[in-house]
């Protein structure tokens, strides 16, 4: 078994912290857009399901890897809202598939939005980070790049 070196380590941290830098913004974002994280993640996962997979509670809480009762839960909720609604399925009536609402369909489009266009502006150095982990010995970049990229993210935070 290889064992780590500083340089494994101080990429993993760097990842999770590009991770963590993302997460909070989701956050920020989903909560100034007045749902909770499971909320967006539900209506992203009914708007982005696979092609040939059904929109049912089932699949949906497998994608999103919780307890079905808890994917039940978030439906509720957000059918209460009027973000969501269910349907039977045709063939099988005792099949019920969801859909976004109109209403929904707006919120999640305007935080997709926003979601992607923090992805292009954070992504090069989440990618940069993920990359320097998948590097076999991990030979990575040199600390003096760590410490540039680190200057530059506080730079684009100053006014």
């Amino acid at each position: 078994m290889r064992k780590l070196t500083l340089l494994d380590y101080q990429a993993l941290a760097e990842f999770r912290y590009q991770i963590r830098r993302f997460l909070h913004f989701s956050e920020q974002a989903i909560k100034e857009a007045g749902l909770e994280r499971g909320q967006y993640q539900l209506m992203l996962a009914v708007k982005g399901i696979p092609a040939g997979v059904r929109p049912r509670i089932r699949e949906l809480a497998e994608r999103m890897e919780i307890r079905h009762h808890s994917a039940v839960e978030l439906v509720n909720r957000l059918e209460a809202r009027g973000f969501v609604h269910r349907s039977r399925a045709q063939k099988d009536r005792r099949e019920v598939l969801l859909a976004l609402t109109p209403k929904g369909e707006k919120v999640l489009g305007e935080l997709a939005l926003h979601h992607q266009e923090e992805l292009r502006s954070a992504g090069p150095e989440l990618v940069a980070a993920l990359r320097r982990i998948m590097r076999e010995g991990n030979d990575g970049a040199p600390q003096q790049a760590l410490v540039a990229q680190e200057k530059k993210r506080k730079s684009r935070k100053k006014p």
